[in-house]
């Protein structure tokens, strides 16, 4: 007998995902596991016969073939058939889950559909449809029902487009629309209504970090189904972002408390977590339980304060505003005010005077007004405004936004008690705050970047360990590097690449977080210079056995640990100053001045590498996203940050590539665009007609990039979306990829690693290099774009020899050669130019080559030096003439044995007494 499980207290989405499940598979049975909510009593009254039910006391186990576990993946909301599912495990039948809360870890194995949707029965409902089944239409019916009754008709902020297609495929179906209005709407009960009365009244509402959070601790006699619709009912009433409701009664076995938790995604709040501990189950918007207690009244309390400690604080502006804050002179003429908004990308500028007072502001709007009149030269004096709205570092969030708006102010300074400027927030910080905190504008909880990342960061660096005498482990070494950080006033974060691995280790990934980025921002109103390498220093003297690399010019530290064992790979924690940069000209090597964190990351790459978390007091964990990393991430797309983010640094292309193959992203369409228009812009063109500075720089990080690509096993992904962007001119104008060159980079990785083979590993050069000698060899300047990429002496020779040596053996192998006269020919070259040639022209050059390396390098002549002197011939330089002639002998059939080959030495090199 096939099984189908609901979860205790059946609702319409774990009803309607039954119904389906057992569609999949006919013969199925649906158990009830206790209990149903109040609508779905009502409905399955007059519509129970129409699906396979099964009481669970009709069921032996030994019937049971296999299970289908529905908007459940817990045992113990399985109420007790929870002990069909240990007998599934021992008898080792099939288990399948169909659930949209993959918030935790399931404990029943089995095979697992767990989705992020709106409903289970959606999860389902596409499994129907894949199958090519068709539903009669009460089946349709309920299951709309759940997908209805679990995105609040489309409406919830978990609802997701997958909802909405499958809801139109079960209409398509035959769902019956009257059916589905009566019994989707959340009309209480008589009960129901009397407890909201008294709800209505005894709710307590409190406002924390912004948010509105109500409580209320409900007594009744028995168990009352249909407390989550009331729940739904006093929130929309009391408008409020967080609610717990807790009804304490008396069942039949002694005092029970049911907890029903809901919140907005925007508060932060994880339902699910909260209830956890009392046996809850749910996701992070919506959660319930029910637990066996005595003390009701002293676990709500408990669960009160744990709401009002889980509402982080209002942000306030010291938390909001960038530090240090760039600053002019009155002085300062338009045109350099100018130039340095370009360089730094600020929208604004404050103006203080030489005791550091704030006296103006002036904003790009002020600038460039003044420019198109033809005021360059003009001192900004006369065109800032001086009478400025300033706020203290304690002003709230809703007080900001309220000035903002009020006075159409697009930046505030931040002053201290003493009137210092001490920080700037504008429209963008609080944009940006809104975005993170969740705002009105995001509709799909999939796409809120998590809160708090400290315990997933915990977690994936838990088991590793420093390769030192004590085998630290790397969590409590970035504890300590906070702590030191902490110590200075400043904060400390994980930035880029381990950021983006942790948050897609969430979408199945693992997060191999290898080499460790680290960031420090000073967090002063006076940058610290070199902060990076203080705290590396520092912590030096508590690993004396890790190393310190500092490298002043990028105010950077790495804290190596070498290896300790072979094979122990070693550990580098690179520590940095938070910086920005500025490109003075297109593929120049950046400027780099210190700054703050949110600087730091503006001037990365890609949003999905623009990303960081905080180790440091307050927000220990927080996620900084400023510019939409996380939404890429969801979206599984590379964007760049910057328009001229190219042009500035072509590599960038390479990069983009490269993560987007890697990790199967798309690269967004206008970042595709902004690299068409570098790429046609000629910049690069320009670049490699000059004999600059600029170029060297350029060349060696194209080369470090091209490494990485080739060295690869999806190298020919990129290869192929590189060439389909044109980006193969950031090394010459003249290559692009066709049918032959492809063909000739395949053929040299097979190519090699078979003369590697068959030589004894006598070709000494990298897989990724050949490919490029072969990428370069299409074009005339090969050695010269060799020289610039800086590429190893070895490579650069032969793509010079190149075109000669091809010529040359072209013209020898026209007409058909002794095996001497090809092992003469071939052997005056190097395996790795033979095989760059071969694979160049596989036939005319390619077949002689596998001849040579297969056989004829390997001939030996039959006799060797002490033989020749056991035949009296006196040691000197005719040793070498004569085993040289002894080999080309045998390469060429005409000696086969020992005597001959003495006989071959008696005619052609007689001795003297002969």
């Amino acid at each position: 007998m096939h099984i189908v499980l609901c979860h205790t207290t059946a609702d319409f989405d774990t009803l309607g995902a039954a119904v389906g499940a057992a569609c999949l598979q006919p013969g199925s049975r649906i158990v009830l596991t206790g209990g149903s909510h109040p609508a779905v009593h009502r409905f399955l009254a007059i519509h129970r016969d129409e699906y396979p039910f099964i009481e669970r006391r009709a069921v032996a186990k030994q019937q049971i073939a296999s299970l289908t576990l529905v908007d459940a993946y817990q045992k113990e909301r399985l109420g007790a058939a929870a002990d069909w599912v240990d007998f599934a495990i021992a008898a080792e039948l099939p288990i399948t889950i169909y659930d949209h809360h993959p918030a935790a870890v399931p404990d029943i194995p089995g095979t697992y559909h767990i989705e992020p949707v709106g409903a289970a029965t959606t999860l389902v409902a596409e499994a129907l449809q894949r199958a090519g089944k068709e539903l009669s239409p009460t089946q349709a019916t309920v299951m709309a029902l759940g997908i209805h009754a679990d995105t609040g008709s489309l409406t919830f902020n978990l609802t997701t487009a997958r909802d909405a297609l499958a809801l139109a495929w079960l209409m398509e179906q035959g769902a019956h629309q009257g059916t589905i209005a009566e019994f989707a709407s959340t009309g209480l009960s008589d009960v129901l209504q009397t407890l909201l009365t008294a709800a209505l009244d005894s709710t307590e509402v409190q406002v924390l970090g912004g948010h509105s959070v109500g409580s209320v601790l409900l007594t009744t006699e028995k168990f009352v189904p249909g407390l989550s619709g009331l729940a739904e009912h006093l929130s929309r009433l009391l408008g409020l972002d967080t609610f717990l409701l807790a009804c304490a009664y008396t069942a039949k076995h002694g005092p029970r408390l049911t907890l029903i938790a809901r919140t907005r995604p925007e508060t932060g709040v994880d339902c699910r977590e909260l209830l956890l501990p009392y046996g809850g189950g749910g996701h992070g918007c919506a959660a319930s339980a029910n637990v066996a207690t005595e003390d009701c009244r002293g676990i709500f309390r408990q669960l009160v304060t744990q709401l009002q400690t889980a509402h982080p604080a209002e942000p306030d502006a010291r938390s909001l505003m960038s530090a240090p804050v760039r600053t002019i002179r009155p002085a300062t003429t338009i045109a350099a005010a100018q130039r340095i908004l370009l360089r730094y990308g600020h929208s604004g500028l404050c103006v203080v005077d030489e005791a550091g007072e704030l006296v103006g502001v002036i904003s790009r709007r002020d600038i460039d007004l003044a420019l198109r009149h033809g005021f360059a030269h003009a001192p900004v004096k006369g065109y800032m405004a001086v009478k400025l709205k300033t706020i203290p570092p304690h002003t709230s969030l809703q007080e900001i936004q309220s000035l903002m708006v009020t006075y159409d102010i697009g930046r505030l300074p931040v002053v201290d008690a003493d009137h210092r400027l001490v920080g700037i927030v504008t429209r963008s910080d609080v944009l940006r705050q809104q975005y993170q905190s969740g705002g009105p504008t995001t509709g799909d909880l999939r796409q809120l970047p998590p809160t708090n990342l400290y315990d997933r960061l915990q977690e994936a660096l838990h088991h590793y360990r420093a390769p030192t005498p004590s085998s630290q482990r790397v969590w409590d070494i970035l504890l300590e590097l906070a702590k030191t950080a902490e110590h200075h006033g400043w904060h400390l974060y994980v930035v880029g690449g381990a950021v983006r691995d942790l948050l897609l280790n969430a979408e199945g990934r693992p997060a191999l977080l290898k080499d460790i980025d680290l960031v420090v921002d000073s967090f002063q109103a006076t940058v610290v210079e070199g902060a990076g390498v203080v705290i590396a220093q520092q912590l030096q003297q508590r690993y004396p056995e890790a190393d310190v690399q500092i490298h002043g010019e990028f105010q950077t530290a790495a804290l190596v640990w070498h290896a300790q064992q072979p094979g122990q790979p070693s550990l580098m924690v690179d520590i940095a100053t938070a910086r920005t940069e500025f490109y003075p000209y297109p593929a120049a090597n950046p400027e780099v001045e210190a700054s703050s964190i949110r600087q730091d990351l503006y001037r990365r790459d890609f949003t999905i590498n623009a990303m960081a978390i905080r180790l440091t007091a307050p927000n220990t964990g927080r996620l900084l996203d400023f510019f939409g990393g996380w939404l890429d991430l969801h979206h599984r797309q590379v964007r760049v940050l910057h328009a001229n983010s190219f042009i500035e640094d072509p590599t960038r292309i390479f990069r983009a590539v490269r993560f987007a193959v890697r990790l199967k992203f798309d690269i967004e369409s206008q970042t595709e665009n902004f690299i068409r228009y570098a790429i046609d812009s000629g910049v690069y063109r320009e670049l490699q007609s000059q004999s600059t500075k600029r170029l060297p720089a350029l060349q060696t990080r194209l080369r470090a990039e091209l490494k990485y690509i080739l060295q690869e096993q999806y190298w020919p992904q990129s290869l192929g979306l590189l060439d389909k962007l044109g980006a193969f001119q950031c090394l010459h104008p003249e290559l692009a990829m066709d049918r032959t060159l492809w063909q000739q980079v395949h053929r040299v990785g097979r190519w090699r690693q078979r003369f590697i083979e068959l030589a004894a590993d006598r070709l000494g050069v990298d897989a990724w290099l050949m490919r490029l000698e072969v990428l370069l060899s299409q074009v005339e300047a090969r050695s010269q774009v060799a020289s610039r990429l800086e590429l190893p002496l070895g490579s650069i020779e032969r793509l010079r020899q190149l075109p000669e040596v091809e010529t040359h053996l072209l013209d020898c192998f026209q007409s058909p050669l002794a095996a001497s006269a090809v092992y003469q020919t071939l052997a005056a070259y190097e395996l790795p130019l033979l095989l760059l040639a071969s694979v160049r022209h596989p036939k005319a050059i390619g077949a002689h080559v596998w001849r040579y390396v297969s056989q004829l390098m390997h001939c030996r002549p039959p006799l060797n030096g002490h033989d020749l002197k056991q035949l009296g011939y006196p040691p000197g330089p005719q040793y070498r003439d004569m085993l040289r002639a002894l080999t080309y002998a045998a390469l060429d059939g005409e000696i086969t044995s020992s005597a001959a080959a003495k006989e071959y030495l008696r005619q052609f090199y007689p001795l003297a007494h002969e």
